[in-house]
C-alpha cells in the first residue's frame, strides 16, 4: 500500500489524521520536527515511519516525500507569525509537487476562504490558493472551532473555579468539531481521492451557545459552571488576531451544515460536545495543569529568590 506522509504529525490535527490512518491498516510517513519527542515514540509504536522534516528546510522535504503517494498538510502560525505560515506552506505545496504526488488534502480553517479579516484565516487562504494553482490533484478540508481548545489550560484554570470563559454572548451559536474528527475525515478523504479531488469542504460535527457549551461541560465533570463573557478588549491585549477571530465568531458566525455531513458522511463517527466531553478525563487533565501551574510558579520563585538573595547577601 503506498505511503501517505502526514505533516504535524504530533499535533493535534496530524496526529488524529496519522492515528485515523493507521487504525485503517495504511502505511503513514510521520513528519516531525522532533523525531526523538514522546510523541513520536507513540506513532511508532502504532505503526508509522516517522521523519525528521523542517518546513525551511527544502532538503528535509524533498528527502521525506520521496517514493510517498499523498500527503495531510497542516500549517499554523501559532508559535510564529501568518507571514511565516504562508511561507512554510507554499514551501510544503511546492515539495509535494516537485514529487509528483498524486494528492494533497491541506487542512486550513472554515471559512478561510471568505473576507473574514481574520488574520490566519487570511493566511491560510492564501496557502490555499497557492495549492490550487500547483498542478496537483487537491481537497480541502476546512475544521470549524476545536472541541479541544476546551481542554487547554487557559479553560482548564476557569473550570476549576466553576466558569467557562469565552470571548462570545452566552446566546450567540458556534459550530465545533473534535480533532478526532477531523482525522478521520481527512483520511476518509485520502482514502477516497476521486471522489473528493477539487473540493473545498467545511466541516463541524456540533452547534452550540456558549451557555450550551458550558452546560455540557458541567454534565460531564460533575459540577457546576457557568459562562462568563470575556470582553474582546481583554483578548486583544494578547492576540489582535485571536480578538479579531471571536469578533468574527460573533457577528458573522460559522455556518457550517452539520446534519448534511452527518447525513453524507455517517461513517465518521461525528461527536457532538457531549460525546467529545464524556470521552475526557478530567480528573487528570485538572491535575496535570494544576502541576504545570505548579512547575510555572516555582520556576518564578526561584528566580525570584535567586535575584533577590544574591542582593541580600551582598548587603
Amino acid at each position: 500500500m503506498p505511503s501517505i506522509v502526514v505533516t504535524g504529525a504530533t499535533g493535534t490535527q496530524g496526529g488524529a489524521t496519522a492515528r485515523a490512518l493507521l487504525d485503517a491498516g495504511h502505511r503513514v510517513r510521520a513528519l516531525t520536527r522532533h523525531p526523538d519527542s514522546p510523541a513520536a515514540d507513540t506513532l511508532r509504536t502504532l505503526g508509522a515511519e516517522v521523519r525528521h522534516a523542517d518546513f525551511d528546510d527544502r532538503a528535509s522535504l524533498d528527502a521525506a516525500l520521496t517514493g510517498a503517494d499523498s500527503l495531510f498538510a497542516v500549517t499554523t502560525p501559532f508559535g510564529t507569525d501568518v507571514t511565516v505560515e504562508v511561507r512554510q506552506g507554499k514551501a510544503l505545496i511546492d515539495a509535494a509537487a516537485a514529487a509528483r504526488l498524486g494528492h494533497i488534502v491541506l487542512t486550513s480553517v472554515a471559512h478561510a476562504d471568505r473576507d473574514t479579516g481574520v488574520p490566519h484565516y487570511e493566511s491560510k487562504h492564501l496557502v490555499e490558493q497557492h495549492l490550487r494553482s500547483a498542478g496537483v490533484p487537491w481537497t480541502v478540508i476546512a475544521p470549524a472551532a476545536f472541541m479541544d481548545n476546551y481542554a487547554g489550560s487557559w479553560i482548564l484554570d476557569g473550570l476549576r473555579e466553576g466558569t467557562f470563559a469565552w470571548p462570545m454572548p452566552a446566546d450567540r451559536p458556534l459550530t465545533l468539531i473534535s480533532a478526532a474528527d477531523i482525522g478521520a475525515f481527512a483520511a476518509l478523504v485520502l482514502r477516497r481521492r476521486d471522489e473528493f479531488t477539487g473540493r473545498r469542504i467545511d466541516i463541524a460535527s456540533d452547534e452550540r451557545t456558549p451557555r450550551q457549551i458550558a452546560e455540557t461541560l458541567a454534565a460531564a465533570i460533575g459540577r457546576p459552571i457557568t459562562h462568563q463573557q470575556v470582553p474582546l478588549a481583554d483578548v486583544r491585549t494578547r492576540s489582535a488576531d485571536l480578538a479579531a477571530m471571536f469578533d468574527y465568531f460573533t457577528t458573522i458566525g460559522l455556518d457550517v451544515d452539520v446534519a448534511r455531513l452527518r447525513r453524507d458522511h455517517p461513517d465518521i463517527g461525528w461527536h457532538s460536545l457531549a460525546d467529545w466531553a464524556a470521552g475526557q478525563d478530567w480528573a487528570a487533565l485538572s491535575l496535570r495543569q494544576l502541576e504545570i501551574a505548579g512547575r510555572r510558579a516555582g520556576v518564578t520563585a526561584l528566580r525570584g529568590a535567586h535575584a533577590g538573595g544574591g542582593r541580600q547577601s551582598a548587603e
